[in-house]
């Protein structure tokens, strides 16, 4: 079928709207017209010297749509069916298996390669060049996407669907790093280096765990202002060098928890120097440079703690979420602000920039 998607075919060009081919949906597949769709950070990979994406690619990992076709064996959604669209995993592996698919043993390959298990795309131009069509297993930079049973989560249909995209990756990973991966106790205390999307989930998530002191750190103002409204009980600006030391300052003997959305070393370096011993610190930013450690730096009990996707499953923790939400007390759409979709490239300098928290793509 025909479809209109937003394709990146020279990493410093903008993006090129055209008209592709998207296949019909195969066994364990499913389609979706997509409603709208979030913009991450890591949408902007392929635009990275060094990198090596393939190109060209059409992005896009937060989407939300309706069903309008499902293939072979599908049995958990069906035509006209709302759904959030987050990550791919094979459901086969151990990781998968016990409750832990963002550590799928084929992750980077079905997320970040563009391709699908098998190395297959699912779109090509009108000459038949193919066009790298499963970021994140839906590429969602689009109007049409041809997602998997596994990385499609229904939901119900009076929700605001065109706000719903950003709960299956930004969100989704702030939250369940915090929630999930951590597991953050009441009455301690947590940082947060990064107050974008992923970082004021976790302030967010912070609080409905019961976080006693939650300090986001960053370098823009606006930011921080919305964290204090959104639960941080402190803010400092990242540009200060005594920030550790005002974390210091702020417990007694540091944060029980840190987490590190940016991925640069020198903050990161920051944030296990603000954990107290037995502290953890997550990272989910991508890293800009190798991250050296001094000797004995980890031995009084400190933990450095990887997380991918706030090692959820979506279709647990999504519904969750929703649920915090309709409570009022996960108030996400407080982040969003929308574009039409032939304004992608100021929508993604909106992101880059931070005048925009998390900018959604409305439906082409």
């Amino acid at each position: 079928m025909k479809i209109t998607a937003a394709v990146i075919r020279d990493p410093e060009a903008p993006y090129s709207i055209e008209q592709l081919e998207l296949r019909e949906p195969g066994p364990g597949e499913v389609l979706v017209r997509i409603v709208g769709v979030g913009m991450c950070h890591t949408d902007v990979l392929p635009r990275i010297p060094g990198i090596g994406m393939a190109l060209p690619i059409v992005c896009g990992h937060e989407g939300a749509g309706v069903v309008e076709g499902v293939g072979p064996g599908v049995t958990a959604v069906a035509p006209g069916d709302h759904v959030v669209m987050s990550f791919d995993s094979c459901g086969a592996c151990t990781n998968c298996r016990t409750g832990h698919p963002a550590y799928c043993e084929t992750f980077m390959l079905r997320n970040l390669s563009g391709f699908r298990a098998d190395l297959t795309t699912p779109l090509q131009t009108d000459g038949g060049e193919m066009v790298a069509g499963s970021w994140f297993g839906q590429s969602s930079f689009a109007s049409h996407s041809l997602a998997t049973e596994r990385n499609v989560v229904k939901v119900a249909d009076d929700l605001p669907l065109e706000q719903l995209g950003p709960l299956g990756c930004g969100l989704q990973t702030g939250a369940g790093s915090v929630l999930v991966a951590m597991k953050a106790r009441p009455g301690t205390s947590i940082a947060v280096f990064g107050t974008g999307a992923v970082g004021i989930a976790a302030v967010m998530a912070a609080r409905l765990a019961g976080c006693t002191t939650i300090i986001g750190v960053d370098l823009n103002d606006t930011r921080l202002e919305l964290a204090r409204e959104l639960g941080a009980t402190h803010t400092l600006n990242g540009a200060d060098p005594e920030v550790g030391s005002q974390i210091l300052a702020l417990t007694g003997d540091g944060v029980q928890y840190a987490f590190d959305t940016t991925g640069v070393p020198g903050v990161i370096l920051t944030a296990l120097g603000a954990l107290r011993q037995t502290g953890t610190c997550g990272l989910v930013g991508v890293q800009t440079a190798p991250l050296e450690i001094a000797p004995n730096f980890l031995a009084a009990g400190k933990n450095v703690m990887g997380i991918l996707e706030g090692d959820a499953v979506p279709q647990v923790f999504i519904p969750e979420l929703i649920a915090l939400w309709r409570q009022g007390r996960f108030p996400f759409d407080r982040l969003i602000g929308t574009f039409a979709f032939e304004d992608i490239d100021r929508a993604e300098q909106s992101s880059l920039s931070g005048d925009v928290i998390k900018p959604v793509l409305l439906a082409p």
